[in-house]
């Protein structure tokens, strides 16, 4: 006889085992039975009040007795927990490297301007309007925009002009855009070198140049030597007075190209001869104001238009909505691949679940004939199984925060960490240990008692 067996033996012949109380229970409800032949509801109280402490004195046996199995095989019990761990600790990881891949997309994109709207003539509504008539945007629609918008924190037009400059004997064509000083901000612009200009330049007409890196390393060797040079536009000398660069590489999807040179809008002008401008930029206050500021902006502006001109304002808003709806598409991907290792673990805990009901066919019989039901033995061994994989989650869930919180705790970046997947990792390691401890705990609660006192 096992030692397991013999201490059920011991336990149920004890005089406060389990046994002894359920006579006790027994005796409780026969007396009350009696006792209150007269008062059915008072019996259905009674009755009701010893199922319950009988039900809880089961559990707690229950739970005794896979604590003592737990302890007879500690090992095979950690080798099990094992694989809920892996799981467990996978599918927070993976949440968490999901959530700051989504952090660092949406981070990178609004460094190029989430904020902002980008108004431009579309051309006329018919083919024939198109040809004869050309509504371009102008400064005063940009004024205008800026006095009923209260949104808007900063604008700037873009004067778009082609030109072939001429550097140590090399010309080439260049693109020089003429913008407000706010543009800097308007389109996060980094000054590498130098200084970007400002209202003071361009109420004064200065003939000053900013200019991009790959321009002011191709022309000059590098940024420093860049400033101070000078060059001309239609025959006037310019003076390079910074370099700078986009926050973010577009691929070439803005209107600055590789070698583009900036000067005010107001000495563009003159170059041109027109108040025509082929761009402006709009920045609002929040990302939320966007889109409704640019409705109000593409409104304002056809009103000082012909009826069959066509303004579009484009935004960024719908790029943000896109890209975050694929990294949460990605972490899903991730979290189900993640669970497949919880998967495996489920089939670990009942292939275990099984070998354990094999071994231990003498014990259940044994309690089957000291009066325990396929329900109690159905119970305890899925209970164990639930608490395997729910100790295993529990030390993945830990295993896998400490990642992300020893990031935190040693560098200055903040990993996000999110609450839900902790609540997924445990809710699935349960489910799991429900899922593939119910077979085994069905096999051994359908064992014939008389069969497996004879079984050896």
């Amino acid at each position: 006889m096992s030692s397991i067996a013999q201490h059920e033996i011991a336990q149920q012949e004890r005089p406060g085992s389990v046994l002894a109380q359920r006579v006790d229970l027994r005796i409780h409800l026969v007396g009350a039975r009696r006792a209150s032949s007269t008062s059915p509801q008072c019996l259905k109280s009674r009755t009701k009040t010893l199922t319950g402490v009988h039900q809880a004195i089961a559990f707690r046996e229950i739970l005794k007795l896979a604590t003592d199995a737990f302890r007879a095989s500690k090992m095979r019990f950690a080798l099990t927990a094992l694989g809920m761990v892996i799981g467990t600790a996978s599918v927070i990881l993976v949440v968490t490297v999901g959530l700051t891949g989504k952090q660092y997309i949406l981070g990178e994109i609004q460094k190029i301007g989430t904020n902002s709207v980008e108004l431009e003539y579309a051309a006329g509504s018919t083919a024939s309007e198109r040809v004869l008539y050309n509504d371009f945007l102008t400064r005063e629609d940009e004024k205008a925009v800026v006095a009923r918008v209260p949104d808007v924190l900063y604008s700037s037009p873009v004067i778009e002009m082609h030109n072939r400059i001429s550097f140590a004997g090399i010309v080439k064509d260049s693109l020089v855009l003429g913008v407000s000083p706010e543009y800097q901000r308007i389109r996060n612009l980094l000054v590498l070198a130098g200084r970007f200009f400002d209202d003071e330049d361009d109420i004064t007409h200065s003939k000053c140049a900013v200019v991009t890196e790959p321009f002011a390393r191709e022309r000059f060797g590098s940024n420093a030597a860049a400033l101070g040079q000078t060059f001309k536009i239609y025959g006037i000398p310019f003076t390079i007075i910074g370099v700078f660069r986009e926050s973010v590489d577009d691929f070439g999807q803005s209107e600055i190209a590789d070698e583009t040179i900036l000067i005010p809008c107001s000495v563009a002008r003159y170059f041109t001869g027109t108040e025509n401008v082929k761009q402006i930029y709009f920045s609002m206050n929040s990302m939320e104001a966007v889109p409704g500021a640019a409705d109000k902006i593409v409104g304002i502006v056809q009103s000082r238009h012909r009826r069959g001109s066509i303004y579009m304002a484009q935004t960024l808003k719908d790029l943000l909505t896109t890209a975050a709806r694929i990294a949460n598409a990605l972490t899903l991907v991730l979290v189900l691949v993640a669970i497949v290792t919880l998967v495996v673990g489920g089939v670990g805990i009942m292939n275990i679940m099984l070998a354990n009901a094999h071994a231990r066919v003498r014990e259940i019989g044994i309690r089957k004939a000291l009066g325990a039901t396929c329900a109690d033995i159905r119970l305890q061994f899925l209970s164990e199984a639930v608490i395997i994989s729910l100790a295993g989650g529990i030390v993945g869930t830990l295993v896998g925060l400490v990642v992300p919180l020893a990031v935190h705790f040693f560098t200055d970046y903040a990993i996000p960490i999110s609450i839900w997947s902790v609540v997924t990792g445990l809710t699935a390691a349960t489910l799991v240990g429900i899922l593939f401890g119910t077979y085994p705990a069905t096999r051994a609660a359908h064992l014939d008692p008389v069969e497996a006192l004879k079984y050896e």
